[in-house]
Protein backbone atom coordinates (compact mmCIF):
# COMPACT_ATOMS: atom_id res chain seq x y z
CA UNK A 1 0.00 0.00 0.00
CA UNK A 2 1.34 3.60 -0.57
CA UNK A 3 -0.69 5.39 1.42
CA UNK A 4 -3.91 5.57 3.75
CA UNK A 5 -5.61 7.75 6.30
CA UNK A 6 -5.72 6.94 10.11
CA UNK A 7 -8.45 7.22 11.92
CA UNK A 8 -9.01 6.11 15.65
CA UNK A 9 -10.92 5.16 18.54
CA UNK A 10 -11.13 8.95 19.63
CA UNK A 11 -12.75 9.52 15.76
CA UNK A 12 -15.17 6.49 16.49
CA UNK A 13 -16.42 7.33 20.10
CA UNK A 14 -16.65 11.30 18.73
CA UNK A 15 -18.93 10.42 16.08
CA UNK A 16 -20.89 8.07 18.54
CA UNK A 17 -21.24 10.83 20.85
CA UNK A 18 -22.63 13.18 18.49
CA UNK A 19 -25.22 10.58 16.65
CA UNK A 20 -26.48 10.04 20.77
CA UNK A 21 -27.25 14.01 20.43
CA UNK A 22 -30.22 13.74 17.61
CA UNK A 23 -28.26 15.93 16.13
CA UNK A 24 -29.18 16.76 12.23
CA UNK A 25 -25.75 15.24 10.69
CA UNK A 26 -25.62 19.02 8.21
CA UNK A 27 -23.06 21.59 9.32
CA UNK A 28 -23.46 23.49 12.94
CA UNK A 29 -21.55 23.58 16.05
CA UNK A 30 -18.90 21.29 15.19
CA UNK A 31 -18.28 22.44 11.95
CA UNK A 32 -17.84 25.97 13.13
CA UNK A 33 -15.37 24.35 15.78
CA UNK A 34 -13.22 22.70 13.10
CA UNK A 35 -13.34 25.96 11.20
CA UNK A 36 -12.26 27.60 14.29
CA UNK A 37 -9.32 25.14 14.98
CA UNK A 38 -7.89 25.48 11.37
CA UNK A 39 -8.19 29.29 11.39
CA UNK A 40 -6.18 29.23 14.19
CA UNK A 41 -3.41 26.76 13.43
CA UNK A 42 -2.54 28.93 10.49
CA UNK A 43 -3.41 32.15 12.08
CA UNK A 44 -5.73 33.72 10.31
CA UNK A 45 -8.85 35.67 10.40
CA UNK A 46 -11.58 33.51 8.50
CA UNK A 47 -12.26 29.39 7.68
CA UNK A 48 -14.56 28.52 5.37
CA UNK A 49 -15.10 24.52 5.37
CA UNK A 50 -16.76 22.98 2.16
CA UNK A 51 -17.36 19.37 0.82
CA UNK A 52 -14.23 19.29 -1.45
CA UNK A 53 -10.70 20.43 -2.18
CA UNK A 54 -11.77 20.75 -5.67
CA UNK A 55 -14.81 22.67 -5.05
CA UNK A 56 -12.63 25.10 -2.59
CA UNK A 57 -10.53 26.42 -5.30
CA UNK A 58 -13.72 26.90 -7.74
CA UNK A 59 -15.07 29.39 -4.71
CA UNK A 60 -11.84 30.56 -3.74
CA UNK A 61 -12.18 32.08 -7.61
CA UNK A 62 -15.54 32.94 -7.60
CA UNK A 63 -14.92 34.64 -5.01
CA UNK A 64 -12.15 36.63 -6.37
CA UNK A 65 -13.90 37.62 -9.07
CA UNK A 66 -12.91 35.56 -11.45
CA UNK A 67 -15.22 35.36 -14.47
CA UNK A 68 -16.01 32.37 -17.98
CA UNK A 69 -13.12 33.35 -20.21
CA UNK A 70 -10.46 34.39 -17.95
CA UNK A 71 -7.73 32.75 -18.34
CA UNK A 72 -6.10 31.60 -14.62
CA UNK A 73 -2.41 30.26 -14.36
CA UNK A 74 -1.89 26.73 -13.35
CA UNK A 75 1.14 24.81 -12.85
CA UNK A 76 1.48 21.55 -15.53
CA UNK A 77 3.01 19.73 -12.53
CA UNK A 78 -0.23 19.44 -9.78
CA UNK A 79 -3.45 17.28 -9.35
CA UNK A 80 -5.63 17.58 -11.82
CA UNK A 81 -8.21 19.12 -9.74
CA UNK A 82 -6.70 22.56 -10.13
CA UNK A 83 -6.98 23.37 -13.71
CA UNK A 84 -10.25 21.50 -13.64
CA UNK A 85 -11.36 23.95 -10.53
CA UNK A 86 -11.39 27.09 -12.66
CA UNK A 87 -12.97 25.03 -15.97
CA UNK A 88 -15.73 23.80 -14.14
CA UNK A 89 -17.26 27.59 -15.11
CA UNK A 90 -15.42 28.24 -18.18
CA UNK A 91 -12.29 29.99 -16.98
CA UNK A 92 -9.55 29.16 -19.23
CA UNK A 93 -6.51 27.37 -17.19
CA UNK A 94 -3.24 27.98 -18.93
CA UNK A 95 -0.56 25.85 -17.63
CA UNK A 96 3.66 26.51 -16.99
CA UNK A 97 6.16 24.39 -16.13
CA UNK A 98 7.56 24.30 -12.20
CA UNK A 99 10.77 24.56 -11.11
CA UNK A 100 12.65 20.91 -10.89
CA UNK A 101 13.91 21.32 -7.32
CA UNK A 102 10.56 22.64 -5.53
CA UNK A 103 8.27 20.64 -8.28
CA UNK A 104 6.64 24.71 -7.83
CA UNK A 105 5.31 27.04 -10.86
CA UNK A 106 8.32 28.72 -12.16
CA UNK A 107 7.99 32.24 -11.58
CA UNK A 108 9.70 33.54 -15.03
CA UNK A 109 7.18 31.04 -16.84
CA UNK A 110 4.51 32.78 -15.54
CA UNK A 111 5.77 35.86 -16.60
CA UNK A 112 5.69 34.74 -19.82
CA UNK A 113 2.69 33.87 -19.69
CA UNK A 114 0.43 36.45 -18.37
CA UNK A 115 -2.11 38.04 -20.76
CA UNK A 116 -4.42 41.05 -20.69
CA UNK A 117 -7.24 38.33 -19.80
CA UNK A 118 -5.29 36.52 -17.38
CA UNK A 119 -6.94 37.49 -13.78
CA UNK A 120 -5.52 35.56 -10.92
CA UNK A 121 -2.68 32.74 -10.90
CA UNK A 122 -3.06 29.30 -8.60
CA UNK A 123 0.47 29.06 -7.01
CA UNK A 124 0.55 25.32 -5.95
CA UNK A 125 2.65 24.19 -2.85
CA UNK A 126 4.09 20.99 -3.96
CA UNK A 127 4.19 18.47 -1.78
CA UNK A 128 3.64 21.16 0.72
CA UNK A 129 6.63 23.23 -0.67
CA UNK A 130 7.41 26.52 -1.41
CA UNK A 131 8.80 28.15 -4.63
CA UNK A 132 12.75 28.86 -4.34
CA UNK A 133 12.25 32.41 -5.13
CA UNK A 134 10.01 32.57 -2.17
CA UNK A 135 6.16 33.64 -1.62
CA UNK A 136 7.09 37.14 -1.60
CA UNK A 137 8.10 37.07 -5.56
CA UNK A 138 4.59 35.63 -6.17
CA UNK A 139 2.94 38.66 -4.28
CA UNK A 140 4.87 41.29 -6.05
CA UNK A 141 4.04 39.57 -9.12
CA UNK A 142 0.44 39.61 -9.07
CA UNK A 143 0.41 43.13 -7.29
CA UNK A 144 2.41 44.47 -10.55
CA UNK A 145 -0.31 43.00 -12.60
CA UNK A 146 -3.32 43.13 -10.95
CA UNK A 147 -3.96 39.76 -10.46
CA UNK A 148 -5.50 37.61 -7.73
CA UNK A 149 -3.04 35.16 -5.91
CA UNK A 150 -4.58 31.81 -5.20
CA UNK A 151 -2.83 29.37 -3.08
CA UNK A 152 -3.83 25.64 -3.39
CA UNK A 153 -2.48 24.13 -0.51
CA UNK A 154 -4.40 21.20 -0.60
CA UNK A 155 -1.04 18.94 0.72
CA UNK A 156 0.62 21.66 2.49
CA UNK A 157 -0.92 21.35 6.19
CA UNK A 158 1.40 21.51 8.82
CA UNK A 159 3.91 23.48 6.31
CA UNK A 160 5.08 26.71 6.56
CA UNK A 161 6.93 29.54 4.49
CA UNK A 162 10.54 30.58 6.30
CA UNK A 163 9.14 34.01 7.55
CA UNK A 164 6.88 31.74 9.79
CA UNK A 165 3.24 32.42 8.12
CA UNK A 166 1.28 29.07 7.46
CA UNK A 167 1.76 28.20 3.44
CA UNK A 168 -1.72 29.15 2.19
CA UNK A 169 -2.06 32.32 4.42
CA UNK A 170 -0.49 34.89 1.73
CA UNK A 171 -3.06 34.79 -0.95
CA UNK A 172 -6.10 36.29 -1.33
CA UNK A 173 -7.54 32.80 -0.08
CA UNK A 174 -5.71 29.43 0.42
CA UNK A 175 -7.29 26.19 -0.04
CA UNK A 176 -7.17 22.68 1.88
CA UNK A 177 -7.68 19.22 1.35
CA UNK A 178 -8.87 16.66 3.49
CA UNK A 179 -8.96 13.54 1.10
CA UNK A 180 -8.30 9.97 2.26
CA UNK A 181 -4.46 10.51 1.75
CA UNK A 182 -3.40 13.82 3.52
CA UNK A 183 -2.40 14.31 6.56
CA UNK A 184 -5.72 14.93 8.21
CA UNK A 185 -8.49 13.80 6.52
CA UNK A 186 -12.47 13.82 6.95
CA UNK A 187 -12.79 11.40 3.59
CA UNK A 188 -13.50 14.51 1.17
CA UNK A 189 -13.37 17.30 2.72
CA UNK A 190 -11.71 21.18 2.07
CA UNK A 191 -11.00 24.55 3.73
CA UNK A 192 -10.49 28.00 2.49
CA UNK A 193 -8.38 30.45 4.58
CA UNK A 194 -8.53 34.12 4.12
CA UNK A 195 -7.83 37.16 6.06
CA UNK A 196 -10.36 39.51 4.29
CA UNK A 197 -13.48 39.60 5.64
CA UNK A 198 -15.55 40.20 2.14
CA UNK A 199 -14.18 37.06 0.60
CA UNK A 200 -14.75 35.15 3.85
CA UNK A 201 -18.88 36.41 3.43
CA UNK A 202 -18.66 36.02 -0.59
CA UNK A 203 -17.65 32.07 -0.07
CA UNK A 204 -19.86 31.45 3.00
CA UNK A 205 -22.34 33.17 0.40
CA UNK A 206 -21.44 30.79 -2.23
CA UNK A 207 -21.46 27.66 -0.53
CA UNK A 208 -24.78 27.73 0.89
CA UNK A 209 -26.99 28.74 -1.95
CA UNK A 210 -26.82 32.76 -2.05
CA UNK A 211 -28.11 33.27 1.36
CA UNK A 212 -28.83 36.50 2.97
CA UNK A 213 -28.15 34.75 6.38
CA UNK A 214 -28.47 31.29 8.06
CA UNK A 215 -31.78 29.61 8.17
CA UNK A 216 -33.43 31.68 5.76
CA UNK A 217 -34.52 31.02 2.19
CA UNK A 218 -34.11 34.99 0.93
CA UNK A 219 -31.29 35.05 -1.73
CA UNK A 220 -29.50 38.10 -2.48
CA UNK A 221 -26.89 36.37 -4.95
CA UNK A 222 -26.24 33.48 -6.81
CA UNK A 223 -24.84 30.39 -4.59
CA UNK A 224 -24.42 26.55 -4.41
CA UNK A 225 -24.55 23.89 -2.23
CA UNK A 226 -20.91 22.60 -1.41
CA UNK A 227 -21.72 22.68 2.76
CA UNK A 228 -19.92 20.61 4.90
CA UNK A 229 -21.64 17.79 7.32
CA UNK A 230 -21.21 17.47 11.65
CA UNK A 231 -20.20 14.05 11.01
CA UNK A 232 -16.82 15.24 8.64
CA UNK A 233 -16.43 17.90 11.59
CA UNK A 234 -16.33 15.43 14.28
CA UNK A 235 -13.53 13.68 12.52
CA UNK A 236 -11.49 16.42 11.12
CA UNK A 237 -11.74 17.98 14.81
CA UNK A 238 -9.88 14.67 16.71
CA UNK A 239 -7.71 14.44 13.40
CA UNK A 240 -6.55 18.63 14.09
CA UNK A 241 -5.88 16.96 17.50
CA UNK A 242 -3.03 14.68 16.17
CA UNK A 243 -1.95 16.75 13.28
CA UNK A 244 1.65 17.47 15.31
CA UNK A 245 1.98 14.29 16.41
CA UNK A 246 2.00 13.43 12.58
CA UNK A 247 4.25 16.58 11.43
CA UNK A 248 6.69 15.03 13.60
CA UNK A 249 6.49 11.44 12.05
CA UNK A 250 5.98 12.47 8.49
CA UNK A 251 9.21 14.35 8.72
CA UNK A 252 11.13 11.40 10.62
CA UNK A 253 10.00 9.34 8.07
CA UNK A 254 11.80 11.71 4.82
CA UNK A 255 15.01 11.58 7.14
CA UNK A 256 14.57 7.66 7.37
CA UNK A 257 14.20 7.33 3.60
CA UNK A 258 16.40 10.02 2.80
CA UNK A 259 19.33 8.00 4.76
CA UNK A 260 18.09 5.04 3.17
CA UNK A 261 18.40 6.09 -0.10
CA UNK A 262 21.65 8.50 -0.36
CA UNK A 263 24.01 5.75 -0.63
CA UNK A 264 21.85 3.85 -3.89
CA UNK A 265 23.14 5.19 -7.16
CA UNK A 266 20.28 5.92 -10.23
CA UNK A 267 17.49 6.78 -7.64
CA UNK A 268 17.02 10.12 -6.12
CA UNK A 269 14.86 11.54 -3.29
CA UNK A 270 13.39 15.06 -3.90
CA UNK A 271 14.68 17.12 -1.37
CA UNK A 272 12.67 18.70 1.28
CA UNK A 273 13.64 21.77 3.88
CA UNK A 274 12.01 19.65 7.01
CA UNK A 275 12.76 22.83 9.18
CA UNK A 276 9.82 24.35 7.58
CA UNK A 277 7.58 22.47 5.70
CA UNK A 278 6.04 18.70 5.82
CA UNK A 279 6.23 15.97 3.60
CA UNK A 280 2.95 14.75 2.26
CA UNK A 281 4.72 11.75 -0.18
CA UNK A 282 7.74 10.62 -0.50
CA UNK A 283 8.66 11.59 -3.98
CA UNK A 284 12.07 9.65 -5.81
CA UNK A 285 13.07 10.42 -9.37
CA UNK A 286 14.79 7.33 -11.65
CA UNK A 287 15.40 6.42 -15.23
CA UNK A 288 13.89 2.52 -14.47
CA UNK A 289 11.13 3.54 -12.69
CA UNK A 290 8.47 1.56 -14.23
CA UNK A 291 10.86 -1.38 -13.48
CA UNK A 292 11.44 -0.59 -10.02
CA UNK A 293 7.51 -0.19 -9.36
CA UNK A 294 7.24 -3.99 -10.92
CA UNK A 295 9.67 -4.71 -9.28
CA UNK A 296 8.13 -3.58 -5.54
CA UNK A 297 4.97 -5.39 -6.30
CA UNK A 298 6.41 -8.37 -6.23
CA UNK A 299 7.75 -7.21 -3.10
CA UNK A 300 4.78 -5.88 -1.30
CA UNK A 301 5.78 -3.00 -1.61
CA UNK A 302 2.63 -0.31 -2.72
CA UNK A 303 4.06 2.56 -4.97
CA UNK A 304 2.40 5.44 -7.38
CA UNK A 305 3.72 7.13 -10.30
CA UNK A 306 3.57 11.13 -9.70
CA UNK A 307 1.27 13.49 -11.46
CA UNK A 308 2.36 13.32 -15.69
CA UNK A 309 2.05 16.71 -17.47
CA UNK A 310 -1.66 17.95 -17.12
CA UNK A 311 -1.21 19.36 -20.68
CA UNK A 312 -0.34 15.73 -22.43
CA UNK A 313 -3.15 14.34 -20.62
CA UNK A 314 -6.33 13.50 -22.69
CA UNK A 315 -8.46 14.83 -20.76
CA UNK A 316 -6.48 18.54 -21.94
CA UNK A 317 -4.58 17.95 -24.79
CA UNK A 318 -3.28 21.18 -24.86
CA UNK A 319 0.23 21.84 -26.91
CA UNK A 320 3.24 23.00 -25.61
CA UNK A 321 6.88 21.39 -24.45
CA UNK A 322 7.07 21.49 -20.20
CA UNK A 323 10.50 20.30 -19.63
CA UNK A 324 10.30 19.72 -16.14
CA UNK A 325 6.82 18.57 -15.54
CA UNK A 326 7.52 16.09 -18.82
CA UNK A 327 10.53 14.63 -16.59
CA UNK A 328 8.15 14.01 -13.42
CA UNK A 329 5.88 12.32 -15.38
CA UNK A 330 8.52 10.09 -17.07
CA UNK A 331 10.87 9.25 -13.97
CA UNK A 332 8.85 10.31 -10.55
CA UNK A 333 7.69 7.81 -7.94
CA UNK A 334 5.44 8.35 -4.78
CA UNK A 335 7.01 5.23 -2.31
CA UNK A 336 5.07 4.30 0.69
CA UNK A 337 3.92 7.22 2.36
CA UNK A 338 1.68 6.55 5.06
CA UNK A 339 2.47 7.99 8.58
CA UNK A 340 1.81 4.54 10.36
CA UNK A 341 4.95 3.31 8.72
CA UNK A 342 7.43 1.60 10.80
CA UNK A 343 10.78 2.33 10.83
CA UNK A 344 11.35 -1.36 9.98
CA UNK A 345 9.14 -1.25 7.14
CA UNK A 346 10.74 2.12 6.01
CA UNK A 347 14.56 0.21 6.39
CA UNK A 348 12.71 -2.69 3.95
CA UNK A 349 11.65 -0.66 1.13
CA UNK A 350 14.87 1.22 1.02
CA UNK A 351 16.57 -2.72 1.52
CA UNK A 352 14.42 -3.59 -1.74
CA UNK A 353 15.38 -0.79 -3.79
CA UNK A 354 19.10 -1.60 -2.60
CA UNK A 355 18.90 -5.01 -3.85
CA UNK A 356 17.02 -3.76 -7.42
CA UNK A 357 19.53 -1.73 -8.36
CA UNK A 358 22.19 -4.44 -7.31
Amino acid sequence: MQMKPWFGKEEKEALCVYMDEGGFLTEFKRTEQFEEMIADYTKTKHCIVVNNGTISLTLAALAAGVEAGDEVIVPNYTMIATPNSVKLFGAKPVFVDVEEDTLCMDIQKVKEAITSKTKALILVSANGRYPRVGIEAFEKLCQENNLVLIEDAAQSLGSFYPNGKHIGSVGLVGSFSFSAPKIISTGQGGALITNDDRIAKTLRKLKDFGRSGGGNDFHNSIGYNFKFTELQACVGIEQMKKLESRIVRKKEIYTLYKNGLESIEGIRLIEQDIEHTTPWFYEVLLDKRNELQDYLKGEHIGTRLMYGPINKQVAYGVSGEHKVSNMIGKKGLWLPSFTQLTNEEIAYVCERIQRFFR
